[in-house]
């Protein structure tokens, strides 16, 4: 469990802070705007009005007690940026700032920021892939190649091992796992037989996953 500080409750800002909470984080929600406050309050026990542009306001927080804060201000890049600054000038450990466009990333960057985030962009990306290739039903980005891919099993696999099928020496890529009955598992025995209904994550490029729902159909 950690402590953090979210800074900016917009709608990346409110999905952040539900989630931390789901993960049973202390969190910290801070926002300018009493409205935002009081939809947080909700489900945020420590929430806060303020302006984080004001140094005084970041001083009374006590950054330098949080492991981690987050910058979620996406509509205002002057406040953002300012935010994060005063952030690390007060001695916070780390800082992960939203970005919206790339030049953004870099005067973040430049201005304090340990990391960037693009939540638009990164959601785009995910969307892109997944609604694109025929049979991907999720899609988790490890590089700019390589990825892990949920898809659905083609038909003729059905009651055939990996071993028979050679997946890895045909396709390029690796079976991970195999999702049967609502359970996982994980690094399935080349002999095991692929069932009806089954889901596999497979971890290669996307050319790879490309072709082979080319040549599938």
């Amino acid at each position: 469990m950690k402590s953090i500080l979210l800074i900016g409750l917009g709608r990346f800002g409110i999905h952040m802070a539900r989630k931390l909470q789901e993960l049973r984080h202390e969190v910290l929600a801070v926002d300018r705007d009493e409205r935002k406050v009081n939809r947080a309050m909700d489900f945020i026990t420590n929430v806060q009005i303020g302006d984080s542009t004001d140094e005084s306001f970041i001083e009374s927080l006590g950054v330098r007690n949080f492991d981690l804060c987050i910058v979620a201000i996406g509509d205002d890049f002057q406040s953002s940026l300012e935010t994060t600054a005063l952030l690390k000038e007060c001695g916070a450990q780390y800082v992960v700032s939203q970005a919206i466009r790339d030049v953004h990333a870099k005067f973040l960057l430049r201005n304090g920021a340990d990391e960037v985030v693009y939540p638009e962009k990164e959601a785009a990306s995910w969307a892109a892939v997944r609604y694109s290739l025929n049979h991907i039903l999720d899609y988790i980005p490890l590089t700019p190649e390589y990825a892990i891919y949920e898809m659905e099993i083609p038909k003729d696999w059905i009651g055939r091992t990996v071993e028979e099928l050679a997946v890895r020496k045909k396709y390029h890529f690796n079976i991970l796992a195999v999702k049967a009955d609502g359970k996982l598992l994980t690094m399935p025995d080349p002999g095991r037989r692929f069932g009806k209904d089954e889901k596999i994550l497979i971890m290669g490029d996307e050319q790879a996953v490309q072709r082979f729902w080319h040549v599938k159909g």
